[in-house]
């Protein structure tokens, strides 16, 4: 298994009166890193996941005794895939307030929900961190550095996911099932997205011009939508971790603005 750099970072946070806030895209190994963390610990942990619709509706708006009696005696509480949960952000702050006794790790695939939702509630109160796919760092460490140069080019076109890179005879075909199985997931549920079939055609448009400079009007253009709306859908599908945007450079803060 190869060695997670946030791990470490996160040790070192258990136990401080804080909640820990893990985010990142689905399937870059979060669950996995979670569990080898509780696993050092030698704590009787509970582990909860939001996906089964039992767990979302115990912690949606529960009360401060509800929260106690299904904790119960555990020092260690996980909460994955916390963003399918209503108001998890209170119920959270709950947790962190009243139940201080317990360490309370939680995990979200997208910030679409989560990270917005514990913004507030959880202010001064908590520990935030991402979790990406495997790093070259992380790789080289783990593999050595004449393997990883061996792989370079796999890694730049077929990227770094923790299930690609365990089926090196395979990449192509898992990162295929990785893309149709989780990419929309997230996105799809969202209230806003009125045209998903505009979705894929963005993407083709942006992996066209990837490393370049791109525009809203320019995009919309090609796609056959307005530029309201392909900013509307750029800004889900980041904070959905699909994609990213390297904004403009420049010593003068004031020109990074403008541009």
């Amino acid at each position: 298994m190869v060695k997670r750099k946030p791990e470490s970072v996160i040790l070192g946070k258990l136990f401080t009166g804080k909640a820990i806030i893990l985010l990142g895209a689905r399937q870059t190994g979060k669950t996995t890193m979670l569990k080898e963390i509780t696993n050092l610990q030698n704590q009787k942990t509970l582990w909860l996941d939001a996906d089964e619709p039992f767990v979302r509706a115990q912690l949606a708006g529960a009360n401060i005794s509800d929260l106690k009696m299904l904790i119960g005696s555990h020092k260690i509480l996980v909460i994955d895939e916390a963003q399918q949960i209503k108001n998890i952000g209170q119920t959270l702050k709950l947790i962190t307030d009243h139940i201080q006794d317990v360490q309370l790790l939680a995990s979200g695939s997208s910030s679409l929900d989560l990270a917005e939702a514990i913004s507030e509630p959880l202010t001064g109160r908590k520990f935030e961190y991402f979790l990406y796919p495997l790093s070259y760092e992380e790789l080289v460490d783990h593999h050595g550095w004449m393997e990883e140069k061996r792989f370079l080019e796999q890694r730049l076109i077929y990227g770094s996911y923790p299930d690609v890179v365990s089926r090196a005879d395979n990449m192509k075909e898992t990162l295929g099932l990785l893309a149709g199985s989780y990419l929309y997931k997230d996105i799809f549920k969202y209230k806003d997205l009125r045209r998903p079939e505009l979705l894929e055609k963005l993407l083709q448009s942006l992996a066209l011009q990837l490393g370049s400079q791109a525009s809203y009007s320019e995009l919309s253009q090609t796609i056959g939508s307005d530029a309201e709306t392909v900013q509307r859908y750029i800004e889900l599908l980041e904070k959905t971790f699909v994609i990213f945007r390297l904004r403009s450079f420049s010593r003068n803060l004031s020109s990074t603005l403008v541009k």
